[in-house]
């Protein structure tokens, strides 16, 4: 079976001196930005907390650093091929067929990033007389990051389809594009009347077919809503990069590249590592005791990163060797791996709670409060699971640690461990918003992983602002696109029509959790967390809220429904990073990893009939 690549890894530096001289101009922006970020909202936190006295412009510049940083970001992310996308089709098709794929695909992108420069800078110029509350200046200077930004993303677009195939493969790739294009406009007045078809047509299958050519998520979706906008109505596709800019801009969405530092910090210190020594220390010498280290280990070392990734890649190297020793195949250890970062996904300070309370509407704190909960609703269900499948685990010579040692290790990870504990209980008691709480914790981490784990050199500390600012472009941009491409699917008057047909479905709001449920599986499976919460939360909460379901309990079970539906093969992208984390072949963990995703969904159907899980601790 052939593996589902998610964040790729970054390209080979750039050959040509000019070249290499703007990308690292452009890192060296990216990571100041960042930084100015993290300074303003520490400066906003000490002006609050500790003077009484909130600097009422921070917000604001601290808003239009986040706007550039996400561009540059997205900038980065593309030259360094980590923009979320699905392989697993394109790496199934014939060698042909893929060389002409991976010109068309950066062809297409460079297309659709030059549909919407003209209508970005339109937008641009259309903010200049909208001012600042407080520092009075036009917005202009915020929303200018876009065109530059999508001029940016167009010259590395167009270097890469250069770079990457010949010039008969890139030849063929753009007379098909101009023959699609032309198509469509030439089709343009029957698709205008063409009613609700239309949008199957671009949202549905000019998608999907982007998705299977290995067209980055993000730019996916922008270019079924552009397609939409441009050849089937009469709406200026100026109004998309609008819904762009806002989908990108939201204050709460600050935490997000704070946190994604915090979990390279939680790598970098080896923080992680010593949650996990210690959790081995006190709970390896008993029988699946090491499962149960694993899953412990994920469950409090997700509650610091809120990234899967480095949470099994902190996780996996500290637990396998020993827990091969005692008998467990490498297959069963990467399915319990990763249900295990699955079921720690709504763990404090999770990125999808994140954004999905900003997509949604709903309360981070509460989220947060429920989350913690529902995570060790699952942490029981895998536990109980992985007891069961070490009835016969090898326990020769395994010995209990003296508690010199446990005290030992305890001391070196309490540290790290107040961390997630802290996090969730400032958030959810009301005592700091999101953003900054997340300030506050890479303080803390940056100080504890200074004084107390080996510090942090400059040259690293730079690495990770620039992998920061990468990942945090990413992330923003699929969260633009794809508000983009909801807000297109509720114009068209579909939204209205789903919540119809879902509110006359027999059985009530029971029937349309189970839909629910099996929505959230499919996309998690297809297009990973973020995009499908992006995508569907405008479309699904407003149902739930006629049928009376509370947003905080809705979102557990999608969410949890999606991080199933991540790990589950065979498309399931996080299936495959966590085989290649555990260093084994998915054909041998394909057939390991469904009893524990049956564990997940028996827990995700007792969060899905038991509200009072998700709401018991929320005041």
């Amino acid at each position: 079976m052939t593996s589902t690549l998610v964040w790729e890894g970054p390209r080979a530096e750039t050959k040509s001196s000019l070249g290499a001289w703007l990308v690292r101009s452009t890192e060296a922006v990216a990571a100041m930005l960042l930084l100015t970020i993290v300074a303003l909202l520490v400066a906003g936190v000490v002006s609050r907390y500790g003077f009484g006295r909130p600097i009422v412009w921070i917000d604001e510049v601290a808003s239009i650093c986040f706007l550039w940083l996400a561009m540059i970001g997205a900038v980065l992310a593309l030259h360094r091929n980590e923009h979320l996308r699905l392989t697993l089709f394109l790496s199934m098709m014939p060698s042909g067929l893929q060389r002409a794929l991976k010109a068309l695909a950066p062809l297409t992108v460079a297309a659709l990033l030059a549909a919407l420069l003209l209508p970005a800078v339109h937008h641009a110029w259309d903010e200049w007389v909208i001012t600042s509350p407080s520092l009075e200046i036009p917005s202009t200077y915020r929303v200018a990051a876009i065109p530059l930004g999508i001029c940016g993303m167009l010259a590395i677009a167009l270097r890469q389809a250069v770079r990457e195939a010949g010039t008969r493969d890139l030849v063929a790739a753009s007379l098909f594009l101009a023959v699609i294009i032309g198509v469509l406009w030439v089709s343009s007045p029957f698709l205008v009347r063409l009613g609700n078809v239309k949008l199957a047509l671009f949202l549905v299958v000019f998608v999907g077919a982007c998705l299977a050519a290995g067209v980055p998520i993000a730019f996916c979706f922008a270019v079924g809503t552009v397609s939409y906008l441009a050849f089937s109505t009469h709406i200026p596709t100026v109004v998309m990069i609008g819904r762009m800019d806002e989908g990108m801009s939201a204050l709460i969405l600050l935490s997000v590249p704070v946190f994604v530092l915090l979990g390279c910090l939680l790598d970098t210190t080896g923080m992680g590592k010593a949650i996990v020594d210690f959790l081995a220390s006190a709970l390896g010498h008993v029988r699946a005791g090491m499962s149960y280290v694993l899953l412990g280990s994920l469950f409090v070392v997700s509650g610091i990163s809120g990234s899967k990734v480095s949470d099994m890649a902190t996780v996996a190297p500290a637990l396998f060797p020993e827990m091969k020793r005692r008998g467990h195949s490498p297959r069963e250890m990467t399915a319990l791996l990763a249900t295990g970062a699955a079921m720690a996904d709504t763990v404090p300070p999770s990125i999808v709670l994140i954004v999905l309370g900003a997509a949604a509407g709903v309360s981070i704190a509460g989220l947060f409060t429920a989350g913690f909960t529902v995570a060790l609703v699952l942490l029981m269900a895998l536990a109980i699971l992985a007891r069961w499948k070490s009835r016969r685990e090898n326990m020769a010579g395994v010995r209990r640690p003296r508690a010199s040692l446990i005290g030992r290790t305890l001391l070196a990870a309490a540290p790290a461990l107040v961390l997630p504990f802290l996090i969730r209980w400032a958030v959810a008691d009301g005592v700091a918003t999101a953003t900054e709480v997340s300030t506050i914790a890479v303080l803390y981490a940056l100080f504890i992983g200074i004084v107390l784990y080996g510090g942090v050199g400059w040259r690293t500390f730079y690495g990770m602002l620039v992998e920061t600012s990468a990942l945090t472009g990413a992330i923003l941009l699929i969260l633009g696109t794809a508000l983009a491409m909801a807000w297109a699917i509720t114009q068209a008057g579909v939204a209205q029509d789903i919540a119809s047909f879902m509110t006359g479905l027999p059985g009530g709001w029971m029937t349309f959790m189970a839909v629910s449920v099996v929505v959230f599986l499919v996309l998690g499976c297809i297009l990973e967390g973020l995009p499908a919460i992006v995508l569907m939360a405008p479309l699904m909460f407003p149902i739930a809220k006629r049928l009376g379901i509370d947003d905080i309990h809705y979102s557990m079970v999608i969410v949890t429904a999606m991080n199933i539906g991540l790990m589950a093969p065979p498309i399931g992208v996080g299936f495959y990073l966590a085989c290649r984390i555990g260093n084994v072949s998915p054909d041998e963990v394909v057939v390991a990893i469904w009893p524990y995703l049956l564990a997940l969904l028996a827990g995700l159907a007792v969060i899905a009939a038991v509200p009072w899980l998700s709401l018991a601790f929320i005041g």
